[in-house]
């Protein structure tokens, strides 16, 4: 089931559909309940019952599962629903997408979720001609429910506060000068090796993983999120020049910084901020 201008799609695939690493422009909203492993940008989580993920454009997946389950999956484009534009309304950026820290999905105890996509699925399949605000409402409201129970997690999980919070936040205040994991096992007072492996153990990434994946966020915003030009965003980056800002980008994310912008377009964003 297509809706308007096949920006907005809600579709069940089995979960071998996703075996193999895949992208797209989409975000991707996947309802799934079993047992398995699933791999984000080639970072491994395990996940077990009832879960609810989350991915952003150009994001590689994959997922295996003791058993062919079937998959919910509500994709949709930026130029449908933009999440930076309609952050006053649900604040899921950096909580359900393009959130660097934790696991991409949420545990779900109850079937909320699978209530509203169902009501979903009802609705485009009575219309011949799809309402766009109608499914607007239904996307708000499934985010919505999300971020209420990702908050609502990550307040569980923080029994008491963490030292490698700290590099989390050196991360968001240096990334852009500071490339050298040196500079970030320096500054949590740890030698490289235990600063290695207390990182991997909190956030199931290594230190030069997560500035990697930093770097490569901030130059999706760029891109996503401004009418800077790829030299511009590379100097934004702090990239000697744009043909090796380019070949970062296109390493991480498996495209050009041009063409993830022709796919993932410019936000209307970037358009308010040029009033």
């Amino acid at each position: 089931m297509i809706a308007p201008a096949d920006l907005f799609r809600l579709q069940r695939l089995r979960c071998s559909a996703f075996c193999h690493p895949a992208t797209s422009e989409f975000y991707n909203i996947l309802l799934l309940e079993g047992i398995g492993q699933l791999s984000l940008d080639f970072t491994e989580y395990t996940f077990s019952g009832k879960i609810a993920l989350f991915t952003s454009p150009y994001q590689h997946l994959s997922i295996s599962s003791t058993s062919d389950v079937e998959v919910e999956q509500l994709t949709f484009h930026g130029d449908f629903y933009c999440i930076e534009y309609h952050k006053n309304e649900v604040a899921c950026n950096g909580l359900l997408f393009n959130n660097l820290y934790s696991q991409p999905f949420i545990n779900l105890k109850d079937n909320e979720l699978h209530q509203v996509f169902e009501k979903l699925r009802v609705e485009i399949e009575k219309n011949e001609a799809y309402s766009e605000p109608v499914l607007r409402t239904y996307l708000q409201l499934i985010l919505a429910i999300a971020s209420r129970v990702k908050r609502q997690q990550q307040l569980d999980a923080a029994v008491a506060p963490n030292p490698m919070e700290k590099f989390r936040e050196l991360l968001e205040q240096h990334f852009l000068t500071e490339r050298s994991i040196t500079f970030y096992a320096q500054e949590m007072a740890l030698s490289p090796g235990a600063f290695s492996r207390k990182c991997r153990l909190y956030f199931g990434k290594s230190p030069s993983q997560l500035l990697q994946d930093r770097v490569v966020l901030e130059a999706k915003k760029q891109l996503h999120l401004t009418h800077k030009s790829i030299k511009e965003v590379a100097v934004a980056l702090n990239f000697d020049d744009e043909h090796y800002f380019s070949r970062f980008f296109k390493k991480h994310t498996g495209v050009s910084p041009t063409l993830f912008r022709e796919k993932v377009g410019i936000s209307v964003v970037a358009d308010l901020s040029m009033r």
